[in-house]
């Protein structure tokens, strides 16, 4: 029998699964400039430090991670807090399954609620799968930063793509922490919400 998925918060011991899912992409694509894939004690600080002011989700089934999605901070000046930059990886054999879709639905609608306003993400080009992704979720594309980096013997391109989760307003509030939304109704909602969706894609 079919166990369900779950997509839910990341913590510091998921990090050694995490790091074998981005080995294969750092080691085997130019989708990440990264030639190597961080340790998992690396990714296990990563885990800690960005989840104090971003989501860092994952998916996963029987304690088996298969992909996962995390906002993080774009620049680091003050003026630029209400707009993070969003990643998302998913196991390589996962693919074609909305998995990384209904992640990247449910990071954006935590970063909303934390009150960030856009979200920013770099594809290294051609990427057809992600540039999809990204675009059929509202996504637009804003230029392309011309062979900014050399990874498996040639230049790459990486085109930029922002994402609107809000209007601009004139006043925005500083965003909420992460310890400030989870364990809200909300945040359940968002959540369950999720899971219901990505439970009900995998019956079908």
């Amino acid at each position: 029998m079919e166990h369900a998925y779950q997509i839910r918060l990341a913590h510091a011991g998921d990090a050694t699964q995490i790091a074998t899912i981005y080995a294969y992409y750092a080691q085997e694509t130019a989708i990440t400039f990264d030639y190597d894939s961080p340790s998992a004690s690396e990714f296990a600080e990563r885990i800690v430090q960005n989840s104090l002011m971003y989501p860092w989700l994952v998916v996963e089934q029987d304690g088996i991670i298969l992909g996962y999605a995390y906002g993080s901070q774009h620049r680091t000046k003050t003026a630029y807090q209400w707009s993070p930059e969003s990643t998302i990886y998913v196991d390589r054999n996962q693919h074609g399954k909305r998995m990384g879709r209904i992640l990247y639905e449910t990071l954006f609608s935590l970063l909303k609620m934390q009150g960030y306003v856009n979200v920013y993400a770099g594809v290294t080009v051609p990427n057809e799968k992600s540039e999809g992704l990204h675009t059929s979720l509202g996504f637009e594309v804003i230029g392309d930063f011309k062979n900014i980096g050399f990874k498996q013997g040639k230049w790459h391109d990486v085109r930029w793509l922002v994402l609107h989760l809000t209007a601009h307003g004139a006043h925005p509030s500083p965003p909420l922490p992460m310890e400030a939304i989870v364990g809200s109704e909300e945040f359940r909602h968002i959540l369950a919400k999720a899971n219901d969706a990505l439970n009900q894609n995998h019956r079908l």
